[in-house]
């Protein structure tokens, strides 16, 4: 292995670490071991590459070894080794074996959040299974208010899955160690579910409020009174003040959206006055005759 990290990077001695981040990364892309199966030669390269980004990554080591004090592996420049000493102190600072040598990387970042357990000992490779991605459609009432479900793998077995209450259209659920089998020992993937939420008849979500239209007779809107409105935890009994127009909303504290803690959204029912499907003549007769209605002017104001 060369003793020069920039040169195994391929980058300046002046590199910035954004710019030896990025030379890691687009040559660890094309090395990592779960991308050329069975290629010693790859493999041996990755871990070389690992080494070198594990020394310049740290700026004292980094300063220590541009001074001559330290050489790639982290030894110090005075002590004379023989190979098989470099090769053992090689080994004991490869990134394999600690666990500060990907942590530039978030756990949505490529494919470094999935492939390395850094947990290996002895030199050998080990490495997380990869996730599995699904995706599976739950009704809108069982998003809101959670249930129980199963979603059946490609591969033949079910996975029971817990849909928690609240649950949102495109989240994704994890199942820990449902995923790819690790190698060499590393722990398996996840199995990741993204929820697809069907949309409901009539109820619409809002953030963690419910949205709705409620249909109330002529009768209703003008006397007002009690009437039975659906809810996603069952119907309740909603008051109607008297003269309720259409497009009058009306507020349910606490009957929307559960979230953590134990609190709720808010439901917001729209009123929408709907007159008989059939004609009634007692209706006509009086409204014929009903001389205040025929002096109002709801589109007052409107122009021409």
């Amino acid at each position: 292995m060369s003793r020069d990290p920039y040169e195994l990077l391929g980058v300046k001695k002046d590199a910035t670490q954004k710019d030896i981040q990025s030379a890691f990364r687009k040559l660890a892309k094309k090395l990592h071991p779960d991308l050329n199966p069975g290629d010693k030669k790859a493999e041996e390269r990755f871990k070389e590459i690992s080494t070198a980004y594990e020394l310049l990554s740290d700026e004292e080591k980094r300063g220590r070894f541009d001074r001559g004090e330290i050489d790639i592996s982290g030894a110090e420049q005075q002590q004379r080794h023989y190979y098989r000493d470099y090769a053992s102190a090689a080994n004991a600072g490869n990134p394999y074996h600690n666990s500060a040598g990907f942590a530039d990387f978030g756990d949505s970042d490529d494919i470094f959040s999935s492939f390395f357990s850094r947990r290996t000992r002895g030199g050998d490779f080990h490495a997380h299974g990869q996730d599995r991605h699904y995706s599976m459609e739950v009704d809108f009432l069982d998003a809101i208010n959670g249930t129980k479900t199963q979603i059946r793998l490609p591969d033949g077995p079910a996975l029971d899955l817990q849909i928690p209450p609240g649950t949102r259209d495109g989240q994704t659920l994890r199942l820990r160690g449902k995923g790819e089998p690790g190698i060499g020992g590393g722990r398996s993937g996840d199995a990741l579910v993204e929820i697809r939420v069907r949309p409901h008849r009539f109820y619409v979500r809002d953030g963690d409020d419910i949205r709705y239209d409620l249909p109330i007779t002529l009768r209703e809107a003008v006397l007002g009174g009690k009437v039975r409105a659906p809810t996603p935890s069952g119907p309740v009994n909603l008051t109607l003040p008297p003269y309720s127009n259409t497009g009058k909303v009306l507020r349910l504290k606490g009957k929307g959206v559960p979230k953590k803690g134990g609190s709720a959204g808010d439901i917001y029912i729209s009123l929408k006055i709907v007159l008989p499907d059939a004609a009634d003549r007692q209706l006509t007769d009086f409204m014929t005759s009903w001389t205040a209605g025929g002096a109002q002017d709801p589109r007052k104001g409107m122009g021409e």
